[in-house]
């Protein structure tokens, strides 16, 4: 759809739209309840600017949409933005698996990257990087990861 096909959704249905992008309720109904957006770069803005505004609860329910870096993504939307994780080889993904349970235990949830475009080899040494962040960096971190996901997101949902 395009942008003016999305500012004329019921708003049920462009929350449903936007939860498909960012599994926040919050975050979907604040930016459904901003529309109508000029532009595509204004509707990212408000986007950015609802994230960045978010709760802890909030961005832990936006985590609970993402899957593991190297598991099966249901969606398609987290395949396509994975697809470098499933050309890596057994050992960069079994390894993956290991630092994924090193990061859940350290930080209480998900590991969370913009992985479009990256290969498996890159999150992996990413998210060793990461390992050594204080939590509140790597919440930060993670905010920031989370925006950029959303962001692809969103301009695939109104084709831009």
């Amino acid at each position: 759809m395009d942008l003016e096909t999305f500012n004329a959704l019921p708003s049920r249905s462009a929350v449903a739209e936007l939860a498909s992008c960012c599994s926040s309720p919050s975050w979907a109904q604040r930016l459904a309840s901003g529309r109508p957006f000029a532009t595509v770069g204004e509707l990212i803005r408000c986007a950015d600017l609802v994230l960045a505004q978010l709760g802890e609860d909030e961005l832990d329910a936006a985590l609970a949409g993402h899957p593991r870096i190297g598991e099966h993504p249901g969606q398609a939307s987290s395949r396509r933005e994975q697809a470098g994780v499933a050309t890596a080889d057994a050992e960069v993904r079994t390894a993956l698996v290991r630092a994924n349970r090193n990061y859940e235990a350290r930080f209480g949830h998900v590991y969370l990257v913009c992985a479009d475009g990256r290969s498996g080899q890159e999150l992996l040494s990413v998210l060793h990087e990461r390992l050594g962040n204080d939590a509140a960096t790597e919440r930060a971190v993670l905010r920031d990861e989370l925006s950029k996901i959303n962001r692809i997101r969103l301009a695939r949902l109104v084709g831009a």
